[in-house]
């Protein structure tokens, strides 16, 4: 069967089958929604379903709280459609004429850069660029199993490889290949470019940006087209890790701090050692946060990494003033650990 979508605000509209997500949906139809996860947990596709009714399977989505179902709020990268809709929920216009490519690559380069995290240089064909915004991600594909995301991690200027910084996780397929069998010149089929986490830049108001471990990855990329772009509007960078050792281009954001004064750079250990003889912030990346901006009325907040860490910067955020609207997330799931999550999964 199939529904009718309207969107209130724009009366745009598209269809959608029986079983398939409104944000699903959408996408197939060149409707850009707001999302990141797609797996229902970072809130970044929550709207409001103004006429009719949708339903989830099984569960409601970790991001949607039954006060929020109660007053017909939606998690449209898991809602079905019951019947014909009308959605309040806005569209993302800059991602609009990207096209979404499936195209080979290959391994160009492969580096260590801590005790389990990778980057990887990936190489397209000489006849094939791979358009996107800074921020958004690739999925990398595998035969008969769910696809791997991962962000991007340079900027669209330097497109000469697609770099991606890949953590290792115990028991993922993936991450087991890229660790222990991958060579260069392996060759690869990747999806991209997905997602509506990039810098908005119509704005003038302050940055923060929040980095979970390898959430440092489209952050990078962000930072590096707003400096090649010439955004001289105040951003500030956090990255929470565990011990001193996980902040694996720590050198990367001191050097950009040196040459752009309008950014600061606020590192954070949830669990230093004694060895690493810390003199920094810690205790949670958020709580940090709160910590240097306890009004964050007039601030856009970006935030990648876990989706617990984006879950509860989204919560304390909001008490401390942040427009929710002004709130861009990038949330990922280790895919060995949650084997029951559709979407966005990095392993």
């Amino acid at each position: 069967m199939t529904y009718q979508v309207k969107i209130q605000s724009s009366g745009h509209s598209f269809t959608v089958e029986e079983q398939e997500s409104v944000l699903d949906a959408a996408l197939r139809q060149g409707v850009i929604l707001p999302y990141g996860c797609r797996n229902g947990a970072c809130g970044a596709c929550l709207g409001t379903v103004v006429e009719g009714e949708v339903s989830y399977a099984g569960d409601l989505p970790p991001a949607l709280s039954a006060a929020d179902a109660a007053l017909n709020r939606a998690v449209f990268c898991q809602a079905r459609a019951c019947s014909d809709l009308s959605i309040g929920v806005r569209e993302v216009d800059a991602a609009r004429d990207i096209v979404v490519k499936t195209l080979p690559c290959r391994v160009d380069k492969l580096e260590h850069l801590a005790h389990d995290v990778i980057r990887i240089y990936l190489k397209l064909p000489s006849t094939e660029r791979l358009q996107f915004l800074a921020g958004q991600y690739i999925d990398v594909l595998i035969k008969d199993h769910e696809p791997r995301a991962f962000s991007i991690a340079n900027a669209p200027h330097d497109d000469e490889f697609v770099e991606l910084q890949i953590r290792y996780v115990e028991g993922g397929l993936f991450t087991d290949q890229v660790f222990h069998h991958m060579k260069e010149k392996t060759l690869l089929r990747i999806r991209g470019p997905l997602g509506t986490f990039y810098l908005r830049e119509d704005t003038n108001r302050p940055a923060i940006l929040i980095g979970g471990g390898t959430g440092f990855a489209p952050l990078k990329g962000i930072l590096e087209h707003a400096f090649e772009i010439g955004i001289d509007r105040t951003m500030h960078l956090f990255w929470g890790v565990r011990a001193r050792r996980d902040l694996y281009l720590d050198e990367l954001p001191l050097h950009w701090i040196q040459e752009h004064p309008n950014l600061s750079y606020t590192p954070v250990l949830s669990e230093p050692s004694a060895e690493d003889n810390w003199e920094g912030e810690t205790g949670l990346v958020t709580d940090s946060v709160i910590a240097h901006y306890p009004d964050l009325s007039g601030y856009d907040v970006y935030m990648s990494g876990p989706p617990i860490m984006v879950e509860t910067g989204y919560d304390l955020f909001q008490q401390h003033g942040l427009d929710t609207s002004r709130f861009f997330s990038d949330a990922f799931a280790y895919a060995a650990v949650a084997e029951s999550i559709k979407g966005l999964q990095r392993d």
